[in-house]
């Protein structure tokens, strides 16, 4: 049994650079198996075996059992830790935040970004979809902006799995033709996190 966890991953992938970075941040042990867009490796039995969703990131626990969707491998990576709050309403905030993430951050700005940024043809193909995008994206934005500006990180004081969740896409969203520079409390904690001695960004690789 190997002490190292086992990440499939794409590399330009949000969600798998989620995880990425947490496990830096916790100074885990893992190695990468890179799978390429359209490449039908999470189509292939192998890995419909550990994954039947098809979906990266995948993460291989050291003992080898297989975990899916990367809220999950957050809250699973940082039980115990500092990355979840000690104080129950705090977590309970983190796990909003989280939640938020998935069900009106994602599937607008990293939706957007996959389409603009990584899809070639995608601007012509979704150009039907741009001013919706831009539309919900920055009512998104402007709820983050309120919250960044009463306090530091989303969950209080502290860094948390909620800033891993929403780092990924918000710090990315200007390959979705979103303007940050009208969100000044979006830019100083985006720099905050940057600025985290076990900071890695997304191009970085173990």
């Amino acid at each position: 049994m190997s002490d190292a966890y086992t990440l499939y991953s794409m590399q330009l992938s949000g969600n798998c650079y989620k995880i990425r970075l947490a496990l830096h941040e916790l100074g885990r042990p893992f190695r990468i198996v890179d799978v390429e867009k359209g490449s039908g490796v999470t189509a292939s039995p192998e890995f419909l075996a550990l994954n039947p969703n098809a979906q990266v990131p995948l993460l291989i626990l050291p003992d080898g059992r297989p975990l899916a969707e990367s809220g999950a491998m957050l809250i699973h990576l940082a039980e115990g830790t500092e990355l979840i709050p000690s104080d129950s309403y705090e977590r309970a905030l983190c796990f909003q935040w989280m939640f938020f993430e998935q069900y009106s951050h994602e599937p607008v700005i990293a939706v957007a970004r996959n389409w603009l940024h990584l899809t070639p043809g995608g601007r012509q193909t979704m150009a039907h979809r741009l001013e919706e995008w831009q539309q919900k994206g920055h009512r998104v934005l402007g709820v983050m902006e309120g919250r960044l500006a009463a306090s530091p990180f989303f969950a209080g004081p502290r860094f948390s799995i909620a800033d891993i969740a929403l780092y990924a896409y918000t710090h990315a969203a200007e390959d979705a033709d979103y303007d940050l520079s009208a969100y000044p409390a979006i830019g100083n904690w985006l720099d905050r996190v940057a600025d985290r001695p076990r900071h890695v960004g997304i191009e970085w690789r173990p």
